[in-house]
């Protein structure tokens, strides 16, 4: 941790030495929130979102805030690791192809629905409990296995224990936001007319978790977090069919899957509590998790420490140092087209608009990991060979 501010009602306990303004305000707002417990915890690669830092971690008694989850339910990593210990270029252009195939890319879905089996498991007839989910739910049938866009990613890397590894980052696509969006907008119509005191710019309507309203977030937030696992499984097993199309055969360890936007009860400071994680990974003690760089830099699989002051959490990623605007207008497509070339890595940056996405327009990585070396222990660096983006 490298310093705690202590000049809100909740202490703000900051694992980077440089945040930037509107994050620092948004924690602040969070450290004077009423039910905050014990203090707000801000992991290295914090950067602004909608009412809660991305990279935020906050502890709640009684209450659930929409927006301390974000639109993205569920949204998180999965990584699986091959018996190859190499692949040749032709090989990774043929199995990219066989992906794109297989993997809906950005704004697309797949023509047809998806088999209900691999749908998140509902007791028979509690489907329409689910207000949203129950809407959604044939939509949802042809979202299930496709990626998304924005930073979302599929890469193919090598690992420093010799091995090729497959990785996803992908989320619970138009059903999260269609969820967080209705339930953030209740929330804010419900604290106008209790008459709440927190200021509606910060972003930050709760519910009660006792309530109504706030079994029904939290009930259908919990079904989003299954359908993005089991949209990153069904992924995962089509780009693994793509590889052993190409090139055979091949052995796979189990999938390793965490999610880092969602909120749960858990047991910190010996008592029961809802913790928030929007762009924070779980990192109890022992509990392996994962850590994407941007593409053109390594990502890492860790190990928690489970320190009590992160409430048991870890950074989601390299996280923002600038807004995607910012980056069109200010990276250069040639230097950044050149970062990736000179590594040899396979990429889609083509054009200016691709920018945003691009190497430069991230926190380095290494520097994020080196800020929380007691939250987590580095187990394998993953540096990438191909990276397909939505």
């Amino acid at each position: 941790m490298k310093k705690t501010i202590k000049t809100e009602k909740k202490p703000i306990k900051l694992w980077l030495d440089d945040i930037e303004t509107g994050a620092f305000e948004q924690a602040r707002n969070l450290a004077n929130l009423p039910f905050v417990y014990k203090h707000i915890a801000v992991m290295p690669d914090a950067h602004l979102g909608y009412g809660m830092p991305i990279g935020g971690v906050m502890a709640s008694e009684e209450m659930v805030v929409p927006n301390a989850v974000g639109v993205d339910i569920g949204c998180g990593m999965c990584a699986v690791k091959t018996s190859l210990t190499n692949i040749s270029t032709e090989n990774i252009k043929a199995v990219l192809s066989q992906i794109r195939n297989k993997v809906p890319l950005g704004f697309k879905h797949h023509k047809k629905k998806q088999d209900p089996s691999l749908m998140p498991k509902v007791e028979e007839g509690q489907l329409q409990d689910f207000f949203i989910v129950s809407r959604e739910y044939n939509n949802a049938l042809t979202q299930l296995g496709t990626l998304g866009g924005g930073n979302h990613f599929i890469e193919i890397q090598k690992g420093n224990d010799g091995h090729i590894w497959l990785m996803i980052h992908s989320g619970s696509r138009n059903l999260g936001f269609k969820v967080a969006n209705y339930y953030n907008r209740l929330a804010g119509d419900l604290n106008r007319r209790w008459k709440s005191k927190i200021p509606p710019k910060w972003q930050l309507a709760f519910f009660p978790i006792d309530s109504e309203s706030g079994q029904s977030y939290l009930q259908e937030m919990r079904y989003c977090v299954d359908f993005a696992y089991a949209n990153r499984k069904l992924m995962m097993e089509r780009i693994q069919k793509a590889l052993m199309s190409v090139i055979t055969p091949v052995f796979f360890d189990p999938l390793i899957n965490i999610a880092h936007n969602y909120a749960a009860l858990e047991t910190h400071f010996n008592r029961r509590v809802m913790v928030h994680r929007k762009g924070a990974t779980r990192a109890q003690d022992g509990e392996i998790g994962i850590i994407p760089g941007s593409q053109g830099s390594p990502s890492y699989l860790v190990k928690g420490k489970g320190n009590r002051d992160s409430f048991a959490s870890c950074a989601h990623g390299a996280g923002r140092k600038m807004g995607r605007k910012q980056a069109q207008r200010q990276l250069d497509l040639t230097q950044e087209i050149k970062h990736m070339e000179d590594q040899g890595i396979i990429h889609a940056l083509r054009h200016k608009r691709d920018l945003d996405e691009a190497a430069g327009a991230y926190k380095n990585i290494d520097e994020v990991i080196d800020n929380q070396l007691d939250l987590v222990e580095v187990l394998v660096e993953l540096r990438p060979l191909a990276v397909i983006k939505g």
